[in-house]
């Protein structure tokens, strides 16, 4: 299953477990600890004063009792000594304990605070990338549903060049719908302007000089052909591209619904069945997972009904990263969770 950052209060999440950004004692905390403690009432602090402590990246389980969530899974994070004192081998564990004790317990769903970014003063941008390493090493694996909990999109904000880039690139190319509304709107009045002028019956003639498809038909779709000749030559659905882009890959399924952050349930259908429909935050998932290029990604959404927008800029943020070759799924969600736009993936259909 795939890994979803949720702006979210992690005592409020309705999951088999979360997990608790604990102290070496277990004891009740600042923070998120802190919060954790208060909405599970003081049975939670009972049942930690009988665990022995914990050290720095192990992980102990305990009930959720007042909590929506049936586990609390307390782990312990390093803090930061700026980097040479074996903290991200200790963040990293942290992770991955939690995660195997999780599937101990037979969780199906996780929810994870950012550990060690708070009073601890791990750096949030090398915290998130230490969670989502190992995380996504887990769910290659194994099949969880993960989730991110964080407060506010500062906490996963992108690098100031990065973001600077794609600042950039959405100016460049981000056209205002109401402007492109506009600019068809001129469009489609000269092309009626023009069948009038030529005698014309201008609605039906404009219509003609929209195409309804790009693709090239086979001489048996011409104009003059029947309706089965066109169906005939429908092309490859959405479904049969994604599969033949694995085979040509050389991926297997299971590697390319994982890299594109799909539920694996979400990817029997698109395998069973050729009319399938994504959504589009799935579709560019895959686009992204099989390292399309753009031409290739546009020939994808356009099987699905689907297409690019630049009036969008969830769509041009996407294309950025299509375009700079950068196809790791979860530094995009880090962008688009910067700018407020839906996530890459993890949609359930």
């Amino acid at each position: 299953m795939p890994i979803q950052i949720v702006r979210n209060d992690i005592t409020k999440m309705h999951v088999d477990a979360i997990v608790n950004a604990a102290n070496n004692k277990l004891m009740p905390g600042g923070g998120v600890c802190g919060a954790i403690h208060k909405a599970a009432g003081p049975q939670l602090a009972a049942e930690c004063s009988m665990l022995g402590g914990c050290d720095t990246g192990a992980a102990k389980a305990t009930f959720g009792y007042d909590l929506p969530a049936k586990y609390v899974i307390h782990t312990v994070g390093p803090v930061w000594h700026g980097g040479q004192y074996g903290e991200k081998e200790a963040l990293s564990s942290c992770y991955k304990e939690s995660l195997a004790l999780a599937k101990e317990k037979d969780c199906e769903t996780i929810a994870f605070p950012l550990i060690s970014s708070g009073i601890f003063g791990y750096p949030k941008k090398e915290a998130l990338r230490v969670a989502m390493d190992a995380i996504s090493s887990f769910l290659m694996d194994n099949e969880m549903m993960v989730y991110l909990a964080v407060f506010d999109k500062d906490a996963l904000s992108v690098s100031k060049a990065l973001f600077a880039n794609i600042e950039e690139y959405i100016d460049e190319h981000y056209v205002d719908e109401a402007k492109l509304l506009d600019s068809y709107r001129r469009r489609m009045q000269e092309e009626e302007l023009i069948c009038f002028e030529k005698g014309a019956y201008a609605p039906a003639a404009a219509a003609k000089a929209v195409p309804l498809w790009d693709a090239e038909l086979s001489d048996a779709a011409s104009p003059d052909g029947n309706l089965d000749d066109w169906l005939d030559a429908i092309d490859e659905s959405f479904s049969e591209m994604v599969l033949r882009k694995i085979e040509e890959k050389g991926m297997t399924n299971a590697e390319c619904y994982k890299k594109a952050n799909i539920d694996k349930k979400h990817f029997s259908k698109i395998k069973s069945n050729p009319n399938y429909k994504p959504k589009k935050n799935n579709a560019l998932a895959l686009a992204v997972a099989l390292e399309l290029s753009l031409d290739e990604t546009k020939e994808l959404l356009m099987k699905a009904g689907l297409a690019l927008s630049h009036s969008n800029r969830f769509d041009i943020i996407v294309e950025y990263f299509i375009v700079h070759k950068q196809y790791d799924i979860y530094e995009i969600n880090e962008a688009l969770f910067s700018y407020d736009q839906p996530l890459l993936g993890g949609a359930i259909e």
